[in-house]
């Protein structure tokens, strides 16, 4: 029997997990960190595994696209505008000190300066993935705090992707920039315009056959998703401002209700994807600053968000519970540190580290956001009883 089919791997994977999360039910853990767990114990079996994991790491993307269109779904536009106004200066602050934070610890590792300073890059960014699939439901979109995690997220997401050109170019000059920069506009008015004359007028008129709508959709999604990157932007991006142009549909709720399977289902895989490539061969001389690094954003990164957000005028709770969502890195952390290592611009060691304190605050903050506060997997926060 060949052991190397596709199926094979995700047959192994799916019923791994499926194994590791009814012991995590029992225990009331996040499933994101057994996804995570399960991706670490297959990658230290080898790449046997698997016919080919390049590709289970390229399905897996799909699930960042569906969960950023899905969210856009749930985003009025005007609602938005306000939003990201709002959390423009607590963004750019709360990245200037976790820039300058963790490239502080990483030299007090005696790292090389370059190397030290693509960490503190790398630590800036919150995890979309993370901060989102552990909201409690989606009604936390439209609460203040959904609205906040919501707006750093996506400001980061767009400092991210000057940062992902800069080492892809090795430098931005400004006529790269200066396209960058009209590239969004451009892509927000083809999605509205779109949606107004050809989606909304075609999706009223066969509203009744839910396959056509859910197809509609789908195509939507993937397509401008295709289009965005074309332009230089990210997939991720496109998937959002495609979710945002259909938020004023009639059909939105059903088409979340259809596609949220399909994200769950693609997300499982990018965690796994995420365990597994860990550098478990470098592990003795990478572990020490990478737990450091990841101890301390772990700690300074729900403190800032939450003093900075209470000095705003928001609520304390609200500011606290922000502040411990948004505690992690983010899996642009991880495309840093390829990027980097990939161009040389920062040593092996450096990106190994990056990648295994990504990992490590994955699996802190889902612990600790499981723990503390109302999750799906766990509906009940700590101390409090279910039995009302």
């Amino acid at each position: 029997m060949d052991n190397h089919t596709l199926l094979y791997s995700i047959a192994l994977i799916f019923s791994g997990a499926a194994a590791l999360a009814t012991l995590a039910m029992f225990a009331r853990q996040s499933l994101l960190v057994v996804y995570i767990l399960m991706g670490i114990l297959l990658g230290a079996v080898g790449p046997e595994w698997a016919s080919n994991p390049d590709i289970i790491h390229e399905i897996a993307s799909f699930g960042i696209i569906f969960l950023l269109f899905l969210l856009g779904l749930s985003m009025h536009p005007q609602k938005l505008l306000t939003s990201l106004k709002s959390a423009l200066m607590l963004t750019c602050v709360s990245s200037i000190v976790f820039f300058l934070a963790a490239a502080g610890v990483a030299r007090a590792f005696g790292m090389n300066w370059i190397d030290c300073l693509v960490i503190g890059v790398a630590m800036v960014f919150s995890s979309t993935i993370v901060g989102l699939k552990l909201l409690p439901s989606s009604e936390l979109y439209r609460q203040r705090t959904g609205e906040i995690i919501i707006s750093v997220l996506l400001l980061q997401d767009l400092i991210a992707i000057v940062v992902l050109l800069m080492l892809e170019s090795r430098g931005v000059d400004a006529y790269d920039l200066g396209l960058l920069l009209l590239s969004l506009p451009g892509l927000i008015l083809i999605a509205f315009l779109t949606e107004r004359y050809l989606l909304d007028p075609l999706i009223h008129r066969f509203d009744a056959i839910q396959e056509y709508v859910f197809l509609v959709a789908l195509g939507w999604c993937l397509g401008f998703s295709v289009l965005a990157e074309s332009v230089g932007l990210s997939a991720e991006v496109g998937a959002f401002i495609a979710g945002v142009a259909l938020a004023a549909s009639a059909s939105t709720r059903f088409i979340a209700r259809r596609l949220a399977p399909l994200r769950d289902f693609f997300l499982i895989l990018f965690f796994f994807a995420v365990g597994a490539d860990l550098d478990l061969e470098n592990l003795a001389t990478t572990w020490a600053p990478a737990l450091g690094i990841a101890a301390f954003m772990l700690l300074i990164k729900p403190w800032l968000f939450g003093e900075l957000l209470t000095r705003a005028g928001d609520d304390a709770e609200i500011s606290r519970e922000v502040g411990l969502r948004l505690g992690q890195a983010s899996e642009f952390s991880l495309l840093v540190g390829f990027l980097a290592v990939e161009n040389a611009v920062i040593t092996e060691g450096a990106g190994a580290i990056i990648h295994l304190a990504t990992v490590a605050t994955f699996i802190g903050s889902s612990y600790l956001v499981n723990r503390h506060l109302i999750t799906p997997s766990n509906p009940v926060r700590a101390g409090e009883s279910n039995t009302d």
